[in-house]
Parts: C-alpha cells; sequence; structure tokens
C-alpha cells in the first residue's frame, strides 16, 4: 500500500478581522426618522388593540410594583421563578380575600342605599322648597315665583335618582371589569411570566439601545424609574390606609353608608383632591339625611379634615416625600387625557407617560440652558443706538 503523503502545513496567519466602516455615521434626520417611527408604531399598536392590552398593561404593572420584593427574595437564595409564583399567588390571594369579605357589605349598603332614595328625594325636595320660600320672604315674589319654585323642587328630587343610577352602572361596571375572564386568568399568568423574566427583559431592551445614546438613555430611564416607583408604591399605599381609616372612621360614627363611602374616596385620592372632595360632599349630604342633629354632620366632617391632617403631615411626607416630581396639576390632566383617548388603559398608562414626559422636559431643559441657542449674547449693536 502506498504511503499517504501530507500535505505541509501552512504557515501562521493573522486573524481575519471584519472591516469596520467608519465613515458611516447615522444622520440628524435618520435619527429623527427612527424617533418618529417608533412614536407612531406605538401610538398605531395603541388605537388597534387598546381592547385587549388591558391586561398585559396591568400586568406589566404588577410586575414592575412587585420587582423589587422578587429581588430580595432572589438573594435570600429563592429562585427567581419560585418568587415570582409565590408573589402572584399571594396577590391573587388578597384580591380574592378582599372580594369575598367586603363584596356582601358593599352589595347590602347598595340596597340600603336604593330602599332610601325615596325618602332622599322628599327630603331634597323640602329643603328646596324651604329655602326658596326663605328666598321668597326676603327678596319678594318678583324673585322667586311659583313657576321657579315648582322647577327646582322637581329637579332637585331628579337629582338623587340620577346620582344613585350612575353609582349603581360605575360599580357595577367597576365589579363586571374584575369579574372579566381576561383580568382573572390572562392577567395573574402574563404577570407571572413577566415578574420571571424581568430582569432579562431589562437587559435585552439595554442591548438595544444604540450605543452613542445608551448613557444617556439609561440616565433617563433611572429618573423616570425613580419618579414613577416612588409615586406607584407610594400612592397605592397612601390610597390603601386613606381608604381604610375613612371606612373605619365613618362606620364608627354611624354613617349608613360609611364603608362604601369611605373606600370610595380613600381609592379615588391618586387623583389629587377628587378623593377627598367626593367623599365629603357625599358623606356631609348623607349624614344631612340622615342624623336629626348637627352633631352627627361635625362628627363626619371631622373624620375628613382628620384625614386631610393625616394625610399632608404624616402619610404624604413620610410616603413619598419629595421624591415626586409630579406637579397635581399635570396628575389631573394627565389622568384625564389618558381616559379621554384609550379609556381606562388611558388611565393605567397615564403617570408612566407623564413621569417619562417629565423626565425628557427637563433634560431637553438642560441641554438648552447649557447650549449656544440660551447662552448666545445679543448683538453689539443693539447697545450702539
Amino acid at each position: 500500500m502506498a504511503e499517504r503523503i501530507e500535505p505541509p502545513p501552512l504557515p501562521p496567519q493573522a486573524p481575519v478581522e471584519m472591516p469596520v466602516i467608519l465613515g458611516r455615521r447615522a444622520t440628524r434626520g435618520q435619527r429623527i426618522a427612527l424617533v418618529i417611527c417608533i412614536l407612531l408604531l406605538t401610538c398605531l399598536v395603541f388605537y388597534l388593540f387598546s381592547s385587549v392590552l388591558l391586561p398585559f398593561v396591568a400586568a406589566a404593572g404588577i410586575a414592575y410594583f412587585l420587582d423589587p420584593v422578587a429581588v430580595r427574595l432572589n438573594r435570600l437564595g429563592v429562585p427567581r421563578w419560585v418568587a415570582a409564583l409565590l408573589l402572584v399567588l399571594a396577590l391573587i390571594a388578597l384580591t380574592l380575600t378582599f372580594v369575598l369579605l367586603l363584596y356582601p357589605i358593599i352589595l347590602s349598603q347598595l340596597g340600603l342605599l336604593l330602599q332610601r332614595v325615596p325618602t332622599y328625594v322628599v327630603e331634597v325636595q323640602a329643603w328646596a322648597n324651604g329655602t326658596l320660600s326663605h328666598l321668597q320672604e326676603h327678596l319678594g315674589r318678583d324673585f322667586v315665583d311659583s313657576k321657579l319654585r315648582e322647577i327646582v323642587s322637581s329637579h332637585a328630587g331628579a337629582m338623587i335618582p340620577y346620582a344613585v343610577g350612575a353609582l349603581t352602572r360605575v360599580i357595577g361596571g367597576g365589579f363586571a371589569i374584575v369579574n372579566a375572564i381576561a383580568l382573572l386568568v390572562v392577567t395573574p399568568i402574563v404577570a407571572f411570566y413577566l415578574l420571571r423574566d424581568w430582569p432579562r427583559l431589562v437587559a435585552r431592551i439595554d442591548a438595544l439601545l444604540p450605543r452613542r445614546y445608551a448613557g444617556v438613555i439609561r440616565l433617563q430611564a433611572l429618573e423616570v424609574d425613580r419618579i414613577l416607583s416612588a409615586w406607584l408604591r407610594g400612592q397605592l399605599l397612601c390610597c390603601l390606609m386613606l381608604a381604610i381609616f375613612y371606612a373605619i372612621g365613618l362606620t364608627a360614627v354611624g354613617l349608613d353608608l360609611g364603608l362604601i363611602v369611605g373606600m370610595t374616596a380613600g381609592l379615588l385620592s391618586f387623583i389629587p383632591y377628587v378623593g377627598t372632595i367626593t367623599g365629603a360632599v357625599t358623606s356631609i349630604g348623607l349624614a344631612l339625611a340622615q342624623f336629626p342633629s348637627w352633631n352627627g354632620v361635625f362628627l363626619v366632617a371631622g373624620v375628613f379634615i382628620l384625614g386631610q391632617i393625616l394625610e399632608g403631615y404624616v402619610i404624604y411626607p413620610r410616603l413619598l416625600g419629595n421624591r415626586v416630581e409630579l406637579h397635581d396639576v399635570l396628575v389631573i390632566f394627565a389622568l384625564m387625557a389618558g381616559g379621554a383617548a384609550f379609556g381606562f388603559l388611558g388611565v393605567l398608562l397615564a403617570v408612566p407617560v407623564t413621569a417619562a414626559l417629565g423626565v425628557l422636559t427637563r433634560f431637553w431643559l438642560r441641554r438648552y440652558l447649557a447650549s449656544p441657542l440660551y447662552l448666545d449674547p445679543p448683538p453689539l449693536d443693539r447697545f450702539r443706538h
């Protein structure tokens, strides 16, 4: 057999490197076009799929809220998926406990309210007639005639059934949303997967950032996270504490519908002043119709005054402090604009979008104040004249 001849070894060569094109850079127009395309695509997605995005946005909010707890459990040696599963199951258990304990009480108080509507209508009509009679005695019959009294009396009586019907529709719609299959099934599942994979999702998004602006984007994202986490977690705790305080306080003073009014006032406190004003006006009106003397009315008003003191001097300074850079007017406008644009989904996204826009606005304002556009002095010819 012929001997196999091996070919001589090749001389060592330097590793081949891919050529790096240094001359090509993204132009300003390309960067602006990329940002505009991302914004338009985001708006298009929300416009087309707003009806099905609610469970996913709610799941993302849950994952964002529970991520610090999952991180602490992971540092203690608990696997990430186990921590995510335990936290989601604990949230489901708390929600079911809340619904099972309070749902019958709320239904009974709504039934009591519906039974007392005729009485409230009669009392409001009597109060309106008495007020008009008093005005007629002091201002004369030319100012308050019989036709005006009839109109005011009829409309005053019709206001309460309309308000009760609107309240019933709102509460019924809220519980219908809670009982919807999407929020009961899809939201916990998506929340578990997002909470389990949250660090990897953040790392993947970070890897997609343009290298030239990656550092700046990271700094702005950290600032948005600081403001948003402070507002979200602090506001949630504030709302829960105020809801518990108002519900217990109004029930303790003997207001028949104190539980549902107090909870509603506390939970609506994430909209500045709306929860307190709504709860105070409703509670005082119910107290005027229920209590024969002014003592009960003063006690109900005292509950809300004490709640405002606790909110302004104890709860908010300790839980929020100066970390939240969102003005109350901006929060109110964002919630109303988000609700008008995308409904309840827009309400959920209003504060995060406002926080991000606020950070970007402050960033560009700092850039503007340090730019020649702001620092350029006026021409000297202006001072010669």
